[in-house]
C-alpha cells in the first residue's frame, strides 16, 4: 500500500513543481538523465546478480518480449495504414509495449500472491522488462526519432545505453554465481531505490492532461493495446498453447496487464517522441490499470 501512496505522491510533487514554478524548465531533463545514467544501472547491479539462470525463466521472461514485439508490430502496421508520423508510432510502441512490472506490479502481486508471486515478478521485471527497455526499447527510440538511424547507429545507441552495459555485467555475475560484498550492495541499494520516485516526479512534472488535446484518440488505442490486447495474448498463448497454470502463470498475465512503464516514457521523452502524449498515457494508464487488473484477476480466478 505504501508503494501506491508513494506513486501518487511523486506524481503530485512533480505536478506541483511545474504548477508553482519552483524549478526550471530543464528539471525533467536533469531528472531523466539521472534515472538513465545513475539509478537504472544501480538497480541492475543490485538485483541482476541474484537471479538464478535456469529454464524456469523462459515463460516469465518472455512476457515482456512478447508484449513489446506485439506493440511494435501493431503500431507499425496501423501507423503505416493511417499515415501516422514516425515519432507518434515510436511513442506508442514505447509506452504501450512496456509494462510497469515493478512499481505497480510489486504492491499488487505482493497483496494477491505473496512471496511466491514476487519470485515470478522479479523474473518478469529484470531479465524481461528491463532488458527489453535496454535493447529493443532503445532500438525503437533511435529508429523513430527525428532523422532516423541506420544499423550502425542503432547498435551504437544500444551499446552506449548505460543500463544495457550494466545488464551485461549483472547477467555475467548471475551466470557465474558472483556477488558483490554486502558493503558494496549496501551502497548500491539506496541509489537503485530512487528509480521509481525520481522517474515519477519527472512524469508528474510533464503531465499535462488537456481535455481538448488531440491525443485522446491515440491514448485510447495505446491503452487498449497495453491493458487488454497484450494480457489477452499472454493469457491465450500461455494457457491454450503451452498449457500453463498456477501462480507463475497468473502472475505473468497480471504483470502483462500493468500500466505503461514509467521509464519507457522517460526514454520516449528523451528522444523527442511526443513528450506530451508519452507523459499523459503513463499517468492515465497507471490509474486505469488498477481497474483493468482487477478484471484480469477475476478472469484468472474463474479458471
Amino acid at each position: 500500500m505504501s508503494n501506491l501512496i508513494l506513486l501518487f505522491l511523486c506524481l503530485l510533487l512533480g505536478f506541483l513543481l511545474r504548477k508553482f514554478k519552483i524549478s526550471s524548465e530543464e528539471t525533467p531533463i536533469v531528472l531523466n538523465q539521472y534515472v538513465i545514467y545513475i539509478a537504472l544501472p544501480m538497480m541492475a547491479l543490485y538485483y541482476l546478480p541474484n537471479i538464478t539462470v535456469s529454464p524456469k525463466l523462459l515463460f516469465p521472461v518472455s512476457v515482456a518480449w512478447i508484449g513489446f514485439v506485439f506493440a511494435w508490430l501493431f503500431f507499425t502496421l496501423l501507423g503505416k495504414k493511417l499515415n501516422w508520423s514516425r515519432n507518434l508510432i515510436g511513442a506508442l510502441i514505447l509506452t504501450s509495449g512496456l509494462g510497469n512490472t515493478s512499481f505497480v506490479g510489486i504492491p499488487v502481486i505482493s497483496a494477491l500472491y505473496g512471496a511466491e508471486g514476487l519470485q515470478t515478478l522479479i523474473m518478469v521485471d529484470l531479465p524481461g522488462s528491463f532488458v527489453v527497455l535496454s535493447t529493443l526499447g532503445i532500438m525503437v527510440a533511435t529508429i523513430h526519432s527525428e532523422g532516423g538511424a541506420n544499423f550502425f547507429q542503432i547498435g551504437k545507441a544500444v551499446f552506449k545505453f548505460p543500463p544495457f552495459l550494466v545488464f551485461l555485467i549483472g547477467f555475467t555475475m548471475a551466470l557465474f554465481g558472483w556477488h558483490f560484498p554486502e558493503v558494496i550492495k549496501g551502497a548500491i541499494k539506496p541509489l537503485a531505490d530512487t528509480v521509481a520516485p525520481i522517474a515519477l516526479i519527472s512524469v508528474g512534472y510533464q503531465l499535462k492532461i488537456e481535455l481538448e488535446s488531440g491525443y485522446w484518440r491515440y491514448i485510447s488505442i495505446g491503452l487498449f493495446v497495453k491493458l487488454i490486447l497484450i494480457p489477452l495474448t499472454i493469457y491465450s498463448v500461455y494457457k491454450f498453447v503451452f498449457n500453463q497454470s498456477g501462480i507463475p502463470f497468473e502472475v505473468s498475465v497480471m504483470e502483462a496487464a500493468t500500466g505503461p512503464m514509467i521509464t519507457g516514457s522517460i526514454i520516449a521523452i528523451s528522444y523527442g517522441l511526443r513528450p506530451n502524449l508519452s507523459s499523459m498515457i503513463v499517468g492515465i494508464g497507471i490509474l486505469t490499470s488498477f481497474i483493468t487488473m482487477a478484471g484480469w484477476y477475476f478472469i484468472l480466478k474463474l479458471g
